[in-house]
């Protein structure tokens, strides 16, 4: 009887999610040699060809698709197995990783992560950053357990929920009389503009916004970081549309005057899942410090106030 190795499936999986063994050991930060030799040896156990070269790539043989459709239920079994084990543990253990923007990471985060420490040290919660495409993509493949992201999120077998809305807000430098109590897309126009860089969610609604109203733009700075965007406009070098989120808690909107949008912006921040993704003791005790954690800062938020911080 041929033996299966888990590892090898998964990265089976993989290469023909991503449709090529260099892209998958870029994920798996493997060598592509060492990708392929999983393979082979996995081919060799089953004694049968899992994948075959076309003009287009590669693609997997009838076998192989047969095997692919048994992947995700053993990959199903295995996480259920070894939650339900987890379960008759005395003391409640275990690793998470948590996939999110730039922005959730440093403004909603800490307090979540500090919670867990406190409640549970012995659990352990990795993080990932990036865009919702990639967080999303993450989760597909089983390499991050939850994402937080802007929504919307499209993906195969995703349960989506909602956790929080956090409007958008203009910030200039304090003590900048120029600016109205309320910003129309046009007036932000005309002003020097210092935007999030293009390929995320948050800048993706952001120019929504601007295209809403006909109105173009030409920013002045495009930066990865809302640090680095507070600290340019601190500067007196622009103005920036960011989420209110950014700037809610004591000290984060120091040197910095805010306004709100004519139109309002907000974004939905959403949690992503596998739709096959057990529950677990550990899934559950963090995604309810989440929804902690967010109830907090739109309390925080409602109890701010406009003008120069």
């Amino acid at each position: 009887m041929a033996t299966l190795s888990l590892d090898q499936l998964a990265t089976y999986r993989l290469v023909i999610g991503r449709g090529s063994f260099t892209a998958a050991a870029e994920v798996l930060g493997l060598s592509q040699p060492a990708v392929s030799l999983q393979i082979r040896h996995l081919e060799a156990a089953l004694q049968t060809r899992l994948i075959e070269r076309t003009g287009r790539g590669i693609r997997p043989t009838p076998a192989g698709i047969t095997l692919l459709e048994h992947g995700e239920v053993i990959e199903k079994a295995v996480s259920t197995a070894l939650q339900s084990v987890a379960m008759h543990q005395q003391v409640f253990s275990g690793t998470l990783t948590l996939g999110t923007g730039a922005t959730v990471c440093i403004h909603l985060l800490p307090a979540v992560l500090q919670a867990l420490r406190q409640a549970w040290p012995q659990l352990t919660v990795g993080v990932r950053t990036g865009n919702t495409q990639d967080i999303v993509r993450a989760v597909v493949e089983n390499r991050i357990d939850i994402g937080l992201v802007t929504l919307p999120a499209a993906g195969k077998n995703l349960d989506v929920t909602p956790v929080m809305n956090d409007e958008f807000v203009v910030i200039g430098a304090a003590g900048d009389e120029t600016t109205t109590s309320a910003l129309t897309p046009a007036q932000c126009a005309e002003r020097p503009l210092i935007v999030f860089e293009s390929g995320s969610g948050t800048r993706q609604l952001i120019d929504n916004w601007f295209l809403t109203a006909g109105v173009q733009i030409a920013p002045v700075m495009e930066l990865g970081s809302i640090e680095a965007i507070k600290r340019m406009v601190r500067a007196g070098l622009g103005y920036s549309i960011v989420p209110r989120m950014a700037v809610s808690l004591a000290g984060e909107c120091d040197g910095l005057s805010l306004h709100p949008l004519e139109p309002p912006l907000q974004r939905t921040l959403g949690r992503v899942m596998r739709q096959d993704r057990v529950a677990s003791r550990a899934i559950n005790e963090v995604t309810q410090q989440i929804s902690i954690a967010a109830r907090a800062m739109n309390d925080k938020a409602r109890e701010g106030s406009w003008g120069n911080a």
